[in-house]
């Protein structure tokens, strides 16, 4: 590419320039002003704002395109959930509805025995399908186990077939009659209204 003063520039010189000089050409600004703001440009952040004007300052936004995906307007399973249902689905993925639904209604134990049989006895667990129930009477647990199969088959009916195929009725906790050197192996102690 060959520069051409202005003042040599012709008809002839015109014929004889290659394609990108003419392309040159035709984009030149004979004034020179594309020159000077491309000087100006390039020195702008090296010189300090004049007198007077202020710098604005620039926030720089977030970006909203992290990869992460937001929710939109409508109802969606990343949206905050009630706690009621964030329990329920745990509760039905790890499979504890049997257990739950029978903790609710045992929490319902004078609804199911009556207030004075609930007022001497409280469930004190289940496992395999078993109900152990304890008593602070033996009257009371001689009374419990007298209503333990309709009780099974109230239990069964709200809970489902074999939930609770039986229930163990255990009386007062007797204290332990072994101490002492003369204690008797299989001794059953005092006979008195110990279950």
């Amino acid at each position: 590419m060959t520069d051409f003063p202005e003042s040599e520039w012709t008809e002839e010189s015109a014929s004889t320039a290659s394609d990108a000089d003419r392309e040159v050409l035709a984009q030149h600004d004979p004034l020179g002003t594309d020159l000077a703001s491309q000087v100006a440009q390039g020195t702008k952040s090296l010189l300090p704002p004049p007198r007077g004007v202020r710098k604005k300052k620039t926030t720089r936004r977030r970006s909203w395109t992290d990869g992460s995906i937001r929710s939109g307007a409508g109802p969606d399973a990343r949206d905050p959930q009630p706690l009621g249902a964030a329990l329920g689905r745990v509760i039905e993925e790890r499979g504890w509805q049997r257990e739950v639904s029978l903790r609710h209604l045992l929490d319902r134990w004078d609804g199911l025995v009556g207030p004075t049989n609930a007022a001497h006895s409280t469930p004190e667990s289940y496992k395999d399908t078993v109900l152990t129930v304890r008593c602070d009477a033996t009257v009371w647990a001689t009374q419990l186990r007298m209503l333990a199969p309709s009780l099974v088959a109230e239990l069964n009916r709200q809970l489902g077939q074999g939930t609770v195929t039986r229930i163990t009725v255990l009386g007062p906790t007797a204290p332990s009659w072994k101490h002492g050197p003369r204690s008797v192996r299989d001794g059953r102690g005092p006979r008195d209204t110990y279950g």
